[in-house]
C-alpha cells in the first residue's frame, strides 16, 4: 500500500480582468518523498520555485488595521502567532490563525465606486498577530490561482 501524498491548503488573493480582488481557497498537491540529503530519511517536498525572494517577519500590534491596500509584492504569508483577517473587494473576508498560508497577488486591482482597491487586512481578537512573508518578484506579480499547481 503506498502513502497518499499531503496537501497543504492556502488562500490564495487575486485579481480578476474587470479589476476586482477575490480570494480562492487552492491546494499545494505536487509533493514528492525525497531526502533533503546526508542520511536524513525521505519526507515529502512540494518544490514550488527557486529563486530571489524577500524574507520578513512582522507583527501587527492589538486593533491594527490595514485600510484598503494591494499586495506590494506577490508573496506568501504564514501566520505564525495570533489571528488575522483578509477582506477581498467582492466582499469574502476570511480569517486565519497559526499555520495557515496565503498567497497575495492581488496587484492590478481598480478602485470600486467606494475608492477601494486590493483588500484590507487587520488583526483579529485580543493578541499581536505574527506573519511570515516571503516576497517574491515581479514574475508573480498579479498570479492567479492555479499558478503553482
Amino acid at each position: 500500500m503506498s502513502e497518499k501524498a499531503p496537501e497543504l491548503y492556502y488562500w490564495h488573493v487575486w485579481t480578476d480582468d474587470e479589476g476586482v480582488s477575490h480570494q480562492k481557497r487552492c491546494a499545494l498537491t505536487d509533493f514528492a518523498k525525497k531526502s533533503m540529503g546526508g542520511k536524513a530519511a525521505p519526507q515529502w517536498n512540494d518544490d514550488i520555485l527557486t529563486g530571489e525572494c524577500h524574507l520578513m517577519v512582522c507583527e501587527l500590534p492589538v486593533g491594527w488595521v490595514g485600510d484598503w491596500h494591494e499586495n506590494p509584492k506577490p508573496q506568501w504569508i504564514v501566520v505564525l502567532q495570533g489571528s488575522w483577517f483578509v477582506e477581498t473587494m467582492d466582499g469574502m473576508r476570511v480569517e486565519m490563525g497559526p499555520g495557515e498560508v496565503m498567497f497575495g497577488a492581488d496587484q492590478n486591482t481598480k478602485p470600486d465606486a467606494d475608492g477601494h482597491a486590493g483588500h484590507r487586512s487587520g488583526t483579529v481578537g485580543n493578541k499581536a498577530c505574527r506573519l511570515m512573508l516571503v516576497q517574491l518578484g515581479d514574475k508573480w506579480k498579479a498570479a492567479q490561482p492555479g499558478a503553482f499547481d
